[in-house]
């Protein structure tokens, strides 16, 4: 702005001195025109007196003072007959010069007895006047005298005219440049915050206001928006899944806490290519599926955990604009899936082996195909492998209340009275492999349901018994503090290798699964002592090494307050 006020300023000096130039040069020009005119009248009268006095002797007297004085005077006097010869000229003998009777000013002259005529000359940088009379004998005088036209007034007066010209140049350059700056400052100076405080030019009344009134507007916009802004922002922060918002050319806009955890960043990534927080091919081809098609998913591992991505294309106005990301944890629901697939197969599989046997062995009885001294081998047969489908089922059964969480009666349940009458059951199973069942510890109550409780100490304790060598032992202890009781059950058996550790309490899972089948193990023992420790808030804790033994403790902690938390 300034400097459009400055050349602005300077073009209208520069406008106005080019003015004042030609109204002066014109007025000037006009005026010493003026005087010419009226000088060479006035010796145009005299001269003719002169003549009608003394005739060419005044003429002639007149033209040798002017020599006299050191050269051609300023004007030209010419003496002419009625009939046009030159009878006399101050400049140039009458024998070289032409006929004047076709001069204008001389024809004019006889006819009205005084004319005046302007010639130019050929370069038009200069002109002549001519005022000429008629005398006594009918003879004419005629006076000229040359005339600088404008063009050679102005090209006599450029070197003074180009000096003011630079000097009202730079005058005006420095009263424009401080004008231009006298007329910003106040601009310049002003408090957009408070419009209405600043003492500016009147004219800015109107847009300041306007300013003051917009301020106001924007200002009510902003505290909705960072309202807003807030209350979203505490929303997602909140959200338990990860929520991604990014623009149409693949920009994070916004992050939340959960997002950040599933991807590994922090808030400062708003603004990046999510190339940056996430550059798998499959999350790249998911947000341009999303922008396309409108909508895409993808399920991928982050840290050991598994997420479903569903992505959704953002499109206020029938435009897309962007892509919205949800981080869905899916783990548990995954291991689920693949728990009940492998469940079921497990169970058809455990299933159809004592069918199969049961089955063979009936249709061999059915069609007589069985030696009589046999039946007695086919029919324990069919009532063992019955025996274990039943006991599988009644496993399988077991398993499903446990999964379905079902609410049963509490009660105080005395732990170490629950091992003893465990051991008291297996002690017949333990006299067959020989080996020695011990209980010992302090009486601890605990609010449960006490055939969960007790099937958990008979599993453990069977387990032992099933996997121990001859002539080992098992260990019974239980124990207590003030917010928690232990159950712990050692044993001298084969153990269980670091590697399959892990996996003991998995449904079905044997180390050794022809010693399993041979001990009529279900392989869903540690499942349910794992799903009935869970329901009772326990925490298990397994310590075993190949060819010393095992040790399994389970600890019930809170067992106060265990009936209302269960």
């Amino acid at each position: 702005m300034t400097r459009k006020i400055f050349r602005s300023t300077l073009m209208v000096a520069a406008a106005v001195l080019a003015a004042s130039l030609v109204i002066v040069l014109g007025c000037l020009y006009d005026y010493f025109g003026d005087v010419q005119e009226s000088q060479l009248r006035d010796k145009l009268r005299l001269a003719a007196c002169g003549v009608e006095a003394s005739g060419q002797d005044y003429l002639e007297r007149l033209a040798s003072q002017d020599s006299r004085r050191g050269g051609s005077p300023d004007y030209r006097l010419t003496w002419v007959g009625s009939d046009g010869t030159v009878l006399f000229d101050t400049h140039v003998p009458v024998e070289e010069m032409e006929n004047h009777g076709s001069r204008i000013e001389i024809r004019e002259a006889l006819l009205s007895g005084e004319s005046s005529s302007v010639r130019y000359s050929d370069t038009l940088t200069q002109r002549t006047l001519y005022y000429a009379c008629a005398l006594d004998g009918g003879t004419v005088l005629r006076v000229s005298a040359g005339q600088a036209t404008e063009l050679a007034l102005v090209l006599g007066m450029l070197q003074p005219i180009l000096v003011i010209g630079i000097l009202a140049a730079a005058l005006s350059a420095v009263l424009a440049g401080r004008v231009a700056k006298r007329i910003v400052r106040p601009l310049n100076s002003l408090d957009l915050d408070h419009p209405l405080e600043n003492d500016a030019y009147e004219e800015l009344t109107p847009l300041l206001r306007r300013v003051h009134q917009q301020r106001g507007q924007i200002s009510a916009q902003l505290r909705e928006l960072r309202a807003k802004t807030d209350e979203f922002e505490q929303i997602t922060s909140h959200m338990s899944e990860g929520l991604v918002v990014l623009d149409r050319e693949g920009a994070v806009l916004s992050v939340n806490p959960a997002a950040q955890a599933v991807f590994g960043v922090d808030r400062s990534c708003a603004g990046r290519s999510f190339l940056t927080v996430d550059p798998s091919p499959e999350m790249s081809r998911a947000v341009r599926a999303a922008l396309e098609e409108g909508r895409s998913s993808m399920r991928s591992q982050r840290g050991g955990r598994e997420y479903q991505f569903d992505l959704s294309r953002i499109q206020p106005e029938g435009t897309a604009v962007g892509v919205v990301l949800l981080a869905f944890d899916v783990t548990e629901r995954a291991c689920a899936e693949r728990s009940r697939r492998e469940f079921t197969a497990n169970v058809s599989h455990e299933l159809k082996t004592p069918l199969q046997s049961i089955l063979g062995s009936a249709e061999l009885l059915k069609n007589g195909l069985v030696k009589p001294e046999d039946i007695p081998h086919f029919s324990s047969l069919i009532y063992r492998e019955t025996s274990r489908l039943v006991t599988l089922v009644d496993d399988i059964i077991h398993l499903s209340q446990l999964d379905e969480g079902a609410s049963l009666a509490q009660e105080p349940v005395n732990l170490l009275e629950i091992a003893e009458s465990a051991a008291s059951a297996l002690s017949g199973s333990a006299g067959k492999k020989r080996v020695r069942v011990s209980v010992s510890g302090e009486p601890v109550q605990i609010r449960g349901v006490g055939s969960f409780l007790y099937e958990m100490v008979y599993n453990l304790c069977d387990n032992a018994i099933k996997y121990n060598v001859e002539n080992g032992s098992v260990d019974i202890s239980v124990s207590g503090t003030a917010r928690e009781a232990v159950v712990t059950v050692k044993d001298t058996g084969i153990g269980i290798p670091p590697e399959y550790q892990s996996r003991v309490f998995e449904r079905f899972f044997r180390v050794d699964k022809s010693r399993s089948k041979a001990s009529g193990g279900t392989g869903l023992g540690l499942s349910i002592v794992k799903h009935i420790a869970q329901y009772h808030h326990g925490v298990i804790d397994l310590q075993s090494e190949p060819g010393k033994g095992t040790v399994i403790s389970v600890t019930l902690t809170d067992k106060k307050d265990a009936g209302d938390n269960l």
